[in-house]
């Protein structure tokens, strides 16, 4: 049975979490409860949980302050948040789990279920460093990339273009390295969108900095830097040359 610790500084919260977990009937019991960042420091210390629910805003600090303070993270984390969209934005960069506030039972389990999955794979500091990063607004966004052998911390300056593979997307990087991640390409465009990526085409989402031109032939393809040619929609036409010109 794998032990949990919730840590949230709202009591009905953290109760009502405590009983989804216990009514899903999964192999995870809740072993502790904790209110503020001390308490839970002490807590991950009594209970060496395998995971922790971890709310955001707490009165001493922040969930990002406990993650600081350990210097092993031998557990998965879901953090609890209510709408921070610069948090929310450095979690997903991070390849992190999150669910928002007023808790969906069903969003919860879906996270539960995925972190008992991830339970089996070496826990990953890079993440946890990459989440620190991330949440320094004067530092560039560095992204993880997590497949089922390793985990890769990558700079955005370092990737060309992401490629649709039906549910998966392959990631091609300045270095000529090809990384499949299970990931949609929908959702990697609504995380990269503003940071100069465009999705040219449906199966085809490009880093912008790496475009070299445009070629008219066989119906107009973006060429880029490392010499390869995409298609480009007759439909996302006008806003790529905007988009460009902008840069």
């Amino acid at each position: 049975m794998k032990k949990a610790l919730v840590i949230d500084d709202e009591k009905r919260t953290r109760n009502f979490i405590t009983m989804l977990i216990r009514s899903f009937g999964l192999d995870i019991e809740v072993v502790g409860q904790a209110e503020s960042v001390v308490t839970a420091l002490k807590e991950i210390k009594i209970h060496n949980p395998d995971l922790i629910f971890l709310d955001i805003q707490m009165p001493d600090g922040t969930g990002f302050d406990v993650l600081k303070a350990l210097d092993d993270k031998n557990f998965e984390v879901i953090f609890i948040t209510a709408h921070e969209e610069f948090a929310i934005k450095a979690i997903k960069f991070s390849a992190l789990d999150y669910i928002l506030k007023p808790i969906d039972p069903d969003e919860l389990k879906s996270a539960l279920v995925a972190a008992l999955a991830s339970m089996s794979l070496k826990r990953e500091e890079s993440q946890f460093k990459a989440l620190q990063n991330n949440l320094q607004p004067s530092q560039k966004r560095k992204l993880v990339l997590k497949t089922q052998e390793s985990v890769f911390v990558i700079e955005m300056d370092d990737i060309i273009r992401c490629e649709a593979d039906k549910n998966y997307t392959f990631f091609h990087l300045k270095n000529k390295k090809k990384i499949l991640v299970s990931r949609t390409l929908k959702e990697y465009e609504t995380l990269l969108s503003s940071y100069h990526f465009y999705r040219i085409q449906q199966s085809h989402l490009v880093n912008l900095n790496y475009v070299d031109r445009y070629d008219k032939f066989d119906g107009g393809s973006v060429i880029m830097k490392d010499g390869t040619a995409v298609p480009l929609s007759s439909a996302k036409k006008e806003l790529f040359f905007q988009l460009l010109e902008n840069m």
